[in-house]
């Protein structure tokens, strides 16, 4: 009894496995947490920023969901939480839909973490973690190598100071990112190549330093001693170019046009529970409030759209500050169209955020600003069909990418440490890590491939070590978030492109290309595909996924089928005449013998007896063929009826035993005949020879 409770304990509380903690163990643990914890922190919130969200997400997305990850996995290393892949999907999925770092955003993003998780916890509850190998390594390979640069890519306005559009179009964007080159802000420049410099060499020449949080302290001091950040606010009348004014106008209109709508929205629900209160509601009033919510929710989706475009052209601009006379207000004129004899405050500004008539403009470099101090509000996020239906998609393609990375950095550990990994364990942990984002209001997460090795190479012995790295973000989260302010974007960008970049990996195409060339095609067009359809990333892997599916099907239905011959010595080949000369033909065929392929194994022979008339025999040796079905079965009895009739006998040998078994239930042994099946191919040549009189040379 004793026995079976602790069995039921061990399944449901994986964790218990790590207990008793040895002193040895915990110090090991208590160092590589401090470890992990000293990188996850700045690199959280890079991540954060690259899903879209604002910085101090990463910071609820490396608290609960490492412990969670931790707890229920089946790796004792694996170093869960936001990482580059899941957070550039997680963006590129929601940047149609609503504004990057808006309030619907945030909901959204929080909302795919729960289907993710929903979807993570049901494939590992019916032990389905098989179905991601439906997602082959070419199509990983390609995919990852494009993600890698798009990510690379995406951090280039942040250290160049300048803007980035969010279109349907990735490369259309970063197009524009370059066009702006001469409105680069140098401070920011120096400061994101300065931090990437810096974080390279420790990495390559003192690589047991924390060289990630080395870069942030300094750059965040410099930040702070220099004055990098300046903000400032203005009308939209002190705006002097009519475009701008248009345009900002345009946003503030449809923020309160959007503003009332919802407000409808909100007003039609409470007469919908008002109804049902009555006990008898009247269906005609239901039926048409439910209409006119489905009208406004359309109207608030179309201005939405209009709001969206509209804040993205605003950010576009790029304007020159004259300072007011006297007490006057000051004038913004788009850069180099300032009156002549007008004297500018000798700065680039842009629009960051517009409300109302309000405008908040930045004239020097970005930084994270205002960190929220102490720990999220616990909650789940409001869900509606619409966004579920929207987002399940992208949900499916995070489950899947983001298990195939984890399990991936798990087995390799487990490969030094002896552990037994269990993918369907490791489903469930990460799928209650993401329920976990989620709960804490963030972004999908799933296993660090960098913070799981530094975790690795610590010392950690258990997922203890997780455990102590959230204990010490939370810390950070309620004690440490006022230092974070002045921490400079650039260096954000630069800590991704620095993870990132070991990502690219040209040899694995190569490699891919070596093995199979149907392979490399398929990492190759996943790669193209990936880059052509950014930022919608979900339809690059898909493609590659369903291009690596049509071509295992195509060869699944049209397997290796060969005519032998023989060498001198006996052996056979498929480099030499027919083994049998004229009057008999060796048929080797290396596959199973199913619906997709029964008719390619009918082609096969016919066209072996349409090459070879004057044969006699058939031979088909089926080593290679590992199962029959049932079209296949008859399959075989027509082939063998058309052989006979052309006074051809087709034979068998070298059948394996669940085949031969299949063969005697199905009565093909009485329809082929027993005196032509052989239990080898020796068998069988030797006697088609004595048979056929054929020499055996």
């Amino acid at each position: 009894m004793n026995r079976k409770v602790n069995s039921i304990l061990a399944v449901v509380f994986p964790f218990l496995r790590w207990f008793p903690l040895k002193a040895a163990s915990l110090r090991a643990d208590l160092v590589a947490g401090i470890t992990v914890a000293l990188v996850l922190v700045p690199q959280s919130m890079a991540y954060a920023q690259l899903a879209g969200m604002p910085a101090y997400y990463g910071l609820y997305a490396a608290f609960l969901p490492v412990i969670i990850g931790a707890l229920w996995g089946s790796s004792s290393q694996l170093a869960t939480g936001p990482v580059a892949v899941v957070s550039l999907i997680t963006a590129s999925a929601l940047v149609p839909l609503a504004a990057v770092g808006s309030e619907r955003f945030i909901a959204l993003a929080i909302l795919l973490a729960l289907l993710v998780g929903v979807v993570q916890i049901a494939l590992g509850l019916f032990r389905l973690g098989a179905l991601v190998n439906l997602i082959s390594h070419p199509v990983l390979i390609g995919f990852m190598n494009a993600a890698a640069i798009i990510i690379g890519l995406s951090q280039l306005n942040k250290v160049m100071g300048v803007s980035i559009g969010r279109s349907d179009s990735f490369i259309k964007d970063i197009w524009n990112v370059f066009q702006q080159a001469g409105d680069i802000h140098m401070p920011t420049l120096v400061i994101g190549v300065s931090a990437f410099v810096m974080m390279w060499a420790l990495k390559k020449y003192a690589p047991k330093l924390p060289g990630v949080l080395i870069a942030v302290v300094i750059f965040t001091l410099v930040s702070w001693l220099t004055g990098f950040e300046r903000n400032a606010s203005a009308r939209i009348e002190q705006m002097m170019t009519p475009e701008l004014r248009e345009t900002s106008s345009a946003v503030t209109d449809s923020e309160r046009q959007l503003a009332y709508v919802r407000g409808e929205i909100l007003s039609r629900h409470a007469d919908i529970k008002a109804y049902e209160k009555t006990g008898d509601p009247d269906r005609f009033v239901m039926a048409t409030t439910h209409y006119e919510i489905d009208l406004l929710e359309g109207v608030a989706k179309d201005t939405e759209n209009e709001n969206l475009k509209a804040v993205r052209a605003m950010r576009k601009f790029v304007l020159e500050r004259v300072p007011g006379v006297d007490g006057g207000q000051d004038l913004y004129y788009q850069a180099g169209k300032a009156p002549p004899d007008a004297k500018t405050d000798g700065h680039r500004w842009r629009i960051k955020k517009s409300s109302n008539d309000k405008l908040l403009l930045s004239g020097g470099g970005e930084v994270i600003g205002n960190v929220p101090a102490g720990l999220p509000a616990f909650d789940l996020p409001k869900i509606s069909w619409s966004d579920l239906a929207s987002l399940f998609s992208t949900a499916l393609v995070i489950a899947m990418v983001a298990f195939m990375e984890a399990i991936a950095i798990a087995k390799a550990m487990a490969a030094k440490t002896r552990e037994r990994i269990d993918p369907d364990r490791e489903l469930i942990g990460q799928g209650l890590a993401n329920l976990s984002s989620c709960f804490s209001q963030s972004f999908p997460v799933s296993g660090s491939f960098s913070r799981s090795a530094v975790n690795l190479n610590a010392g950690a012995m258990t997922g203890m070590s997780s455990v102590i790295t959230g204990v010490l973000v939370l810390l950070a989260l309620l004690f440490l978030t006022p230092l974070l302010y002045h921490l400079p974007q650039a260096v954000l960008a630069a800590i991704i492109m620095l993870a990132v970049a070991g990502l690219v990996d040209v040899k694995a195409f190569r490699h891919a290309w070596q093995t199979k060339k149907y392979e490399g095609v398929t990492a190759g067009v996943t790669f193209a595909a990936t880059l052509y359809f950014a930022p919608h990333l979900d339809l690059g892997i898909l493609l590659g996924a369903g291009l690596a599916i049509i071509i295992f099907l195509q060869r699944r239905m049209q397997p290796r089928a060969a005519i032998l011959g023989r060498l001198p010595d006996g052996t056979l080949t498929s480099h030499e005449a027919p083994a049998g000369g004229d009057r008999y033909v060796v048929l080797r065929y290396d596959g199973s013998l199913n619906f997709l392929s029964a008719s390619h194994f009918e082609d096969a022979i016919l066209r072996a007896h349409a090459d070879y008339p004057r044969a006699s025999t058939i031979l088909v040796i089926a080593s290679g063929i590992n199962s029959i079905d049932a079209t296949a079965e008859g399959k075989i009895r027509e082939i063998t009826r058309y052989m006979r009739e052309a006074n051809v006998t087709l034979a068998f040998s070298s059948l394996k035993q669940p085949v031969r078994e299949i063969f005697e239930r199905a009565e093909l042994i009485s329809v082929v005949g027993a005196e032509n099946i052989f239990v080898s191919r020796e068998i069988a040549l030797k006697t088609l020879d004595s048979r056929l009189n054929t020499p055996n040379t």
